[in-house]
């Protein structure tokens, strides 16, 4: 892999700083002169950075699932089929496919680093039908080595993907004025721009949304911007009436594990 190129759309990048990582590992950042991705040097240290998988330091953890079923709660429930299957890659430890499973969304757990600890025996499994009609990916993008690439992966399995990611701003901040960067702990390695999006959507036919700050939407459909906008502002007072209107998934789920032990 090399870090001369753009690993989003392998066009040429320029350096712009340098910065230690994790305390140890000088490492050099570069941004795409096309499509604007900043990407890290070819980040070697990874393995020792997912010795723990989820951050000792991710005191949003909870607080961040919650805010995240609301939004997901709210979009799923207007624009897509509230009874059709859903898939959360990158689950970490399940805590945000147990709480859309109490709502009442059919979500599966699946995550190659962490274990499944709140979402046991609703692990995807890729030898059924793969597809599902929404993929939600949230607080993953900025892992990923090749993001090119695990988008075409995702897109097997949906062709509408909500994610979280923080666009990184313009001009690009130094090291020490954006905590997204996250070098205390050398997971995130690569960071995204509007136009980055706006790039990987055309590239497949994909239509881009944004609350222009951290949740996206790739998807087929034809939205309105501004409803999209105004529904993830609004939905921490949406996603409790709809709750309300939905069959919880929580004995039910009860009663299925109940009969595997």
């Amino acid at each position: 892999m090399t870090t001369t190129i753009c690993r989003i759309c392998t066009k040429p990048v320029e350096s712009i700083f340098s910065t230690v990582i994790m305390r140890k590992h000088m490492t050099q950042y570069f941004q795409c002169l096309d499509c604007g991705y900043v990407q890290t040097e070819d980040p070697h240290w990874l393995p020792e950075a997912y010795e723990s998988s989820i951050n000792d330091s991710d005191t949003g953890i909870i607080i961040r699932n919650l805010w995240l079923r609301n939004v997901a709660t709210t979009l799923i429930y207007f624009f897509f089929d509230n009874k059709g299957r859903f898939l959360d890659y990158g689950s970490g430890y399940g805590v945000f496919v147990r709480l859309m499973r109490d709502v009442g969304f059919d979500f599966s757990w699946q995550d190659k680093h962490t274990e499944n600890l709140f979402a046991k025996g609703f692990e995807f499994s890729e030898s059924e039908n793969p597809k599902v009609e929404l993929l939600t990916c949230f607080e993953a993008f900025e892992h990923f080595v090749e993001p090119a690439v695990e988008l075409e992966n995702l897109l097997c399995s949906s062709r509408n993907i909500l994610l979280s990611t923080e666009f990184i701003p313009e001009p690009v901040p130094a090291p020490d004025k954006w905590w997204y960067y996250g070098m205390e702990n050398g997971q995130h390695i690569g960071f995204f721009q509007k136009k980055t999006f706006d790039y990987l959507a055309e590239k497949h036919n994909l239509n881009f949304y944004t609350n222009g700050q951290n949740i996206h939407l790739l998807t087929d459909k034809h939205l309105l911007p501004f409803a999209f906008k105004w529904m993830i502002k609004f939905s921490k007072y949406i996603a409790p009436l709809i709750q309300r209107r939905m069959k919880s998934l929580t004995w039910q789920d009860f009663e299925t594990l109940k009969t595997k032990i």
